[in-house]
């Protein structure tokens, strides 16, 4: 496997993937052990893990779409701790437990892009979700102005800025459509340093608009170039739809991008390692557009 073209978020302490097989996944989250739905691993390797068989919960999914939770000692909610950084995780519908730890990796490089540029910068997260990234740079010292339309998730990000120490940071928390939200800050005249995205790969709008990722990627990433700051830090876009090369993502960003502000495109898959092969589970791609 050739791990140079992925980013893998292997500095975790509180979080292991154990193993992967037959379309599941066997987790570590602390000291709760989860069997979660992964469509990536379609290989049937023996399960010798006991914890296959001794499991906190495990998601099944339905033949009639969805699923549930079949738990057993499983916390409403815990907590998770990445270096810094302190987050709350539950078990939510669809298989989510509110934390993607692949992105990890993403959070590293977006601290170490905000510390190493030596002045203010202000941040837009978009789809910002339960608020990793928005909490990974308030702690690295940025301003964040965190969106996303769902009010659940806006108040769990604020959890996450609690348990992280960064609550009374410099952050605005905004309940909008995304898109929405940037046409009219691109109206106000509002400026950010640096962008993040983590767009869904299908949704519906508050007024039943349909998002598609590509159909709408272009255009919105198009749309979010006005409202970059004169001298932008870096853009940073993540995409889980299946069938999407990371190299789409670095063809958008270096459209969109590089004729006006410069800088330059660099996309991967996002990988987590596993401990019962040695080998590395793909989990989607990102793009990372850096300006200086």
């Amino acid at each position: 496997m050739n791990t140079e073209t992925m980013w893998i978020a292997d500095q975790w302490q509180d979080y292991e993937l154990l193993d992967c097989s037959n379309g599941e996944k066997l987790e570590r989250w602390g000291e709760v052990y989860l069997v979660r739905p992964d469509p990536q691993a379609i290989w049937d390797t023996p399960r010798k893990n006991e914890h296959w068989y001794t499991h906190n919960g495990r998601y099944i999914r339905s033949d009639k779409g969805g699923g549930s939770w079949e738990k057993g000692q499983v916390p409403e909610s815990w907590t998770m701790r990445y270096g810094e950084l302190t987050f709350r995780v539950r078990p939510m519908n669809f298989k989510h437990t509110g934390l993607f730890p692949e992105q990890a990796a993403n959070w590293d490089w977006a601290m170490q892009r905000i510390r190493a540029a030596g002045r203010p910068v202000r941040v837009l997260n978009l789809f910002a979700y339960t608020g990793a990234a928005t909490v990974a740079c308030l702690k690295a010292g940025a301003e964040v102005c965190h969106v996303d339309a769902a009010k659940g998730m806006v108040a769990w990000a604020k959890e996450n800025a609690e348990a992280s120490g960064v609550r009374e940071a410099p952050v605005r928390w905004i309940i909008d459509d995304c898109q929405k939200f940037v046409e009219r800050e691109i109206r106000r005249g509002k400026r950010y340093d640096a962008l993040i995205m983590d767009p869904p790969s299908y949704g519906r709008g508050p007024g039943g608009e349909v998002w598609k990722l590509e159909q709408n990627l272009w255009p919105f990433v198009s749309l979010c170039a006005d409202v970059l700051s004169d001298d932008p830090l870096f853009v940073l876009i993540n995409s889980y739809t299946t069938g999407l090369s990371p190299s789409v993502l670095s063809y958008v960003g270096e459209s969109v991008f590089s004729r006006r502000f410069g800088g330059r495109a660099e996309s991967r898959e996002l990988g987590l390692p596993v401990t019962d092969s040695g080998l590395v589970l793909p989990c989607g791609a990102s793009c990372r557009y850096s300006f200086c």
